[in-house]
C-alpha cells in the first residue's frame, strides 16, 4: 500500500494571545519537517495536560526550537522517519512526549521519545500515556524513591496525573492515600486502587495521614503548592521525602526548616518540558520497561474522562480549569 500523501498545510489550534480558553483558535500551519532524528507523527489523538493551560495564560513558554503550539503528548502514526533514526518505520503506530506541537494533524517527536503503542490500547488510551506516566515514573519513582511497602500521598487523585499515581504506586507494592474534593472523585480513587481516601473538603489530610496505622506517609506528589507546603511536612514519617511538581495556590510559602532536619526530610521537584532529549528518551526507556507489561495486561488502563475533537480545545481547557474531570481529557483528530 503506498503512503498516504502528507499535505503542505494541516489544522491546528494556537494560542491567538495570552488568556482565557477563547484565545486557543483554530489556524492552517505548515506541517513540520522532521530533523534527522525526528520523525513525523500523523496524530490520531493528542492529550491535554494542565501546563498546556498554563501555557495558554502565558506563563510557560515552549522552549527554544519547540512549536508554539499547545500539545506535550499525542498518539498516531509514522508518517515521515527522519534519516538518522532507527527502530521507527512508516506506519508504525506510536505515542511520544513532545515539547510541545500536539495540538494539530501532525507533528514531529524525537525518536527517543517515542513508544510503541500498548498491544490492545486505542489511539485515545496511548495519547494519556507518555506526559502523565513519564512524570509520575519519573517524580515518584526515581526522585521520590517510593518503595514497596512504602506509604505513598497523591493530592488530587482524580486528576490525569493523580489517576496514573496511584495506578503506579499500587502496581509496585505501595500503600496509596489520596485526596479528592467531592464523594464522587473519593469513589473514583478508591475504584483505581486508593487504599485511603480523603475528602479534603470536609477532612484534614493532615490529620488523616498522621492518624494511619504507619503514623505518617513516606512520599507525597503534590501539585497544589502554597499553605500545603507545610502541612505536607507534617504528614511525612521521618526520612520521608516530598516531591512537587505544579503550585496550583502559590510558588511561595514560609518553610519549617527545623520540621525538615529534625525528621531528615528530602523536598524536591521538577518539570519535565524543558528536560534535554537523553534524559526523555531514557525516561522513556524507563516506562517501557516497568510499565507496558502491566499496560499489555490491561491492568492500568488510563482513566479517560471524555474525548473532544480539536476544535473544541477551548472547551478541553475550560473543564481542564473547573477541575469537575475524572481522568484525562484527550483530544481526538480524525
Amino acid at each position: 500500500m503506498a503512503p498516504t500523501p502528507i499535505p503542505n498545510l494541516m489544522s491546528a489550534i494556537e494560542i491567538k494571545a495570552p488568556g482565557g480558553p477563547e484565545q486557543l483558535v483554530p489556524a492552517q500551519r505548515p506541517v513540520p519537517i522532521p530533523k534527522p532524528n525526528e520523525v513525523l507523527i500523523r496524530v490520531h489523538a493528542a492529550g491535554v495536560n494542565r501546563p498546556d493551560v498554563v501555557q495558554r495564560l502565558g506563563q510557560y513558554p515552549a522552549p527554544p526550537g519547540a512549536s508554539d503550539l499547545p500539545g506535550l503528548e499525542v498518539a498516531g502514526t509514522i508518517a515521515i522517519v527522519g534519516s538518522n533514526v532507527t527502530g521507527l518505520a512508516l506506519g508504525d503506530k506510536v505515542c511520544a512526549l513532545l515539547a510541545g506541537g500536539g495540538y494539530a494533524e501532525y507533528a514531529v517527536a524525537d525518536a527517543g521519545s517515542c513508544l510503541p503503542i500498548p498491544d490492545g490500547f486505542s489511539f485515545v488510551e496511548a495519547a494519556a500515556v507518555p506526559e502523565t506516566f513519564m512524570t509520575v515514573w519519573h517524580n515518584v519513582f526515581e526522585r521520590g524513591g517510593l518503595k514497596p511497602g512504602e506509604v505513598f500521598l497523591v493530592h488530587g487523585g482524580t486528576s490525569g496525573i493523580g489517576t496514573a499515581a496511584i495506578q503506579i504506586a499500587k502496581l509496585k507494592g505501595a500503600t496509596v492515600v489520596a485526596t479528592a474534593g467531592s464523594d464522587e472523585k473519593c469513589d473514583a480513587c478508591t475504584k483505581l486502587g486508593a487504599d485511603t481516601v480523603i475528602n479534603y473538603r470536609t477532612q484534614d489530610f493532615v490529620d488523616v495521614a498522621r492518624n494511619l496505622p504507619s503514623k505518617g506517609v513516606d512520599v507525597i506528589l503534590d501539585m497544589v503548592g502554597g499553605d500545603y507546603f507545610g502541612r505536607n511536612l507534617k504528614c511525612l514519617k521521618p526520612d520521608g521525602r516530598l516531591v512537587i511538581i505544579a503550585f496550583l495556590n502559590g510558588a511561595k510559602t514560609e518553610v519549617d526548616l527545623a520540621a525538615i532536619m529534625m525528621k531528615r526530610l528530602v523536598v524536591t521537584g521538577s518539570t519535565l518540558r524543558a528536560r534535554d532529549l537523553n534524559f526523555k528518551a531514557g525516561l522513556a526507556k524507563a516506562i517501557k520497561r516497568e510499565l507496558w507489561p502491566a499496560f499489555t495486561a490491561r491492568q492500568m488502563p488510563p482513566l479517560i474522562h471524555t474525548t473532544l475533537s480539536l476544535a473544541e480545545a477551548a472547551t478541553a481547557h475550560r473543564l481542564m480549569e473547573s477541575s469537575a474531570h475524572i481522568g484525562k481529557i484527550v483530544l481526538k483528530i480524525e
